[in-house]
């Protein structure tokens, strides 16, 4: 009897199963489910073999490429032996439910409807209702709110506010703790350019838009979704350009550069940072310019390129010393002296070849900058902390870097954030050198069991 061997070769079906796995595939995010396999142990090649495509087309894929031709969706799930219905590719009122266009089984007209809610609620009042528990996780079918038919300066000031509290709690608590409520409200706030705008609001309305986009971009990357941030970058930086306003711009291009820094695409990313610094430049605000030269001079230094990393540094102390005490628009208030500090110290840490001057001055700045992070800052404070227990472990500093390093990694555990594990990867790196200290091997365990959660 012949044995199809891909068949046999296929995913768990227990994997599809999985509400992670169910959300990524019902939102067609692609990119998403193959990181999602990586993690359950599939390979990028065994992928590939699946699902008929070239390991580099699988790497695109994962760097952000979107799949929407039927075809592919069709080939991908056949070859991992998804039910089509997850990718919407066929009926599935699960799926449906996923994306929001499932519908309560109860209609809302039905004049009954009342009385079994009561008898419904009394059930659970009194204990002689039976519970689901397993049902609790289902979605509900999204009901969204009748959009406005007008807008005006204060439903924008509302917008605004909404967005500083939601990126609030992103800075706190990471994207994975607020990521779909700030994609909720984004299409909240894009119902309000449907409406009528009046004169004095409808630059204000653009700007808000533009900056909740650029937070729903942000806490993608920060929980690993590439393709989603892209888009949302992208229509931030449309948003911005429209009404001319060269420091959400230049916002807006810095994200976009922090993200290919982070997943290690340094060229791209300096030139993304590059094209910020024309806009900073044209905004006049020295801190947009300050932040730009600061992460300009750290994809230079991950280049291997130490001279031009630090005339950048140059740039961004004295541009920032002139303009520190500048009133500046929301959206780059965060850039401040802790904030230097930190890109700064950063920088010296993974020049090329440190001397021991630099790496003294980077582990005294970064001292600085944690201490002056509170708790709201939580996430930066993390990356800080991993930071300088690396730096501490390259300059022989074993215990207090082991100290440091358990600091980070309680914090890291605290604050959901993709980005905090995936910036782990040096420190576990330098902790390899110490493979007899037992210290050291224990933080480097913590790290790996941080990793597989």
């Amino acid at each position: 009897m012949r044995v199809d061997r891909r068949a046999a070769d296929r995913v768990d079906p227990a994997v599809w199963q999985r509400q992670d796995m169910r959300s990524a595939l019902a939102s067609r995010d692609i990119a998403a489910v193959f990181r999602l396999l990586q993690r359950f142990g599939v390979s990028q090649r065994r992928i590939a073999a699946l699902t008929g495509q070239s390991q580099s087309e699988v790497s695109e894929i994962l760097s952000g490429r979107q799949v929407v031709s039927y075809d592919v969706l069709t080939r991908i799930a056949d070859g991992l032996g998804v039910p089509r219905g997850h990718l919407g590719l066929a009926y599935d009122p699960r799926t449906a439910e996923l994306v929001g266009t499932g519908r309560d089984s109860a209609d809302e007209t039905d004049t009954e409807e009342p009385r079994r809610l009561v008898a419904r609620l009394a059930q659970l009042t009194v204990g002689a209702a039976t519970l689901d528990p397993e049902a609790w996780s289902q979605p509900f079918a999204l009901s969204p709110a009748p959009p406005p038919s007008q807008v005006g300066l204060s439903d924008v000031e509302r917008l605004r506010e909404t967005t500083a509290q939601l990126r609030a709690l992103d800075r706190r608590y990471g994207g994975g703790a607020c990521r779909d409520a700030v994609v909720a409200q984004v299409g909240w706030a894009q119902q309000m350019l449907a409406a009528t705008v009046s004169d004095d609001a409808a630059r204000a309305l653009h700007i808000a838009v533009a900056d909740l986009h650029n937070l729903a971009g942000w806490t993608s990357f920060d929980v690993g979704m590439i393709a989603p941030a892209r888009r949302h970058f992208a229509r931030a930086l449309e948003h911005a350009r429209y009404v001319e306003e060269p420091s959400l711009v230049a916002k807006v291009l810095y994200c976009m550069g922090r993200l290919h820094l982070h997943h290690g695409w340094h060229a791209e990313a300096l030139r993304l940072f590059q094209l910020g610094q024309l806009a900073a430049q044209e905004s006049g605000y020295g801190r947009a310019v300050a932040l730009l030269n600061s992460n300009e001079a750290w994809a230079h230094a991950l280049l291997g390129e130490a001279r031009q990393a630090l005339a950048r540094l140059g740039g961004a102390r004295d541009e920032y010393a002139r303009t520190e005490r500048e009133e500046a628009p929301t959206w780059v208030q965060f850039v401040g002296a802790a904030e230097m500090q930190a890109l700064r110290a950063t920088t010296l840490a993974f020049l090329p070849e440190p001397t021991a001057q630099q790496r003294a001055e980077a582990i005294e700045r970064l001292y600085l900058s944690t201490a002056l992070r509170e708790l709201p800052m939580a996430r930066s404070r993390a990356f800080e902390l991993t930071v300088l227990a690396y730096v501490l472990l390259q300059d022989g500093g074993i215990a207090q870097a082991v100290d440091i390093g358990n600091q980070a990694v309680d914090l890291a555990a605290q604050v959901r954030s993709q980005r905090i594990i995936d910036r782990l990867a040096p420190l576990r790196a330098a902790v390899e050198r110490h493979p007899t200290h037992g210290d050291v091997r224990d933080l480097g365990e913590r790290i790996d069991r941080l990793r597989s959660t």
